[in-house]
């Protein structure tokens, strides 16, 4: 059965409990933007170079809302860290992420709760696992999950790994944000640049660091059933290299 009918038929919305093979992870995101990403919160709501840049900051709007996926961090109020690596290997990456008000004409947020949350270099997710969509049981670990709050400039800043893909999905980190009392205000994604040279394509051609896929099967942000409506705003900015690592710099604004 094809993943797009097995989640259609499942109902999709609520898929908290469930998992997804490496292949299949998180390929077809559930719509629930307002899963257990807040259950510790009052509220809920739904190569040297640079390697692509973005344009979440190029206006005052609000960043697009997109799901949480099945996979939200299930006790973000546990996970405050800025190294979210933990046991998981890859190519280095920093993530650094800037808040903006769009109710103070785009004013840095200072004290916004930031969550984050990817799969490793397999596909893989923590907290979930051990069933038909993903068949690694990873529900006693943590990996790659964190949050932190807001400095003075609207900053918060992450140690990882590079993301890895999986088939229906591009690159992608999903960000959850409340505001200093715990309120939500956002759930969305951020995406990669892609091409030749960008560190998508450099990461996933890094065998010696573990990256096996290659590009061959991979889902570009066009035809990503979150991004392809459109992903100017969602883009981030990414620099660096496969030896070095990269940094990843993205704003994210919202009606704080």
């Amino acid at each position: 059965m094809k993943r797009k009918e097995f989640l259609r038929g499942l109902g999709l919305i609520g898929i908290g409990s469930l998992a997804i093979p490496i292949i299949n992870s998180c390929s077809q995101d559930n719509d629930d933007g307002s899963s257990d990403s807040s259950s510790n919160t009052d509220s809920s709501s739904g190569s040297g170079s640079s390697s692509g840049s973005g344009s979440s900051s190029g206006d005052c709007s609000v960043t697009p809302s997109e799901t949480a996926g099945p996979f939200p961090t299930i006790t973000p109020s546990s996970l405050v860290k800025s190294d979210i690596t933990m046991d998981r290997t890859g190519v280095a990456f920093t993530i650094k992420i800037t808040i903006k008000n769009t109710n103070a004409s785009c004013a840095v947020l200072k004290d916004a709760i930031v969550d984050i949350w990817h799969c490793d270099k397999d596909g893989y997710y923590s907290e979930y696992g051990g069933t038909s969509m993903q068949s690694v049981n990873y529900t006693t670990v943590h990996f790659l999950r964190g949050r932190q709050t807001t400095d003075a400039n609207g900053l918060v800043t992450f140690t990882s790994i590079f993301p890895g893909w999986y088939s229906g999905r591009a690159t992608h980190i999903h960000v959850h944000i409340y505001n200093a009392s715990g309120t939500s205000l956002l759930v969305t994604q951020i995406a990669f640049p892609e091409g030749t040279n960008s560190a998508v394509a450099l990461v996933n051609a890094s065998s010696a660091n573990g990256y096996t896929k290659g590009m061959s099967g991979y889902t570009y942000n066009a035809s990503d059933n979150v991004f392809s409506d459109s992903v100017a705003n969602e883009l981030s900015t990414i620099t660096g290299s496969v030896s070095e690592g990269f940094v990843l710099t993205h704003t994210i604004n919202v009606a704080g």
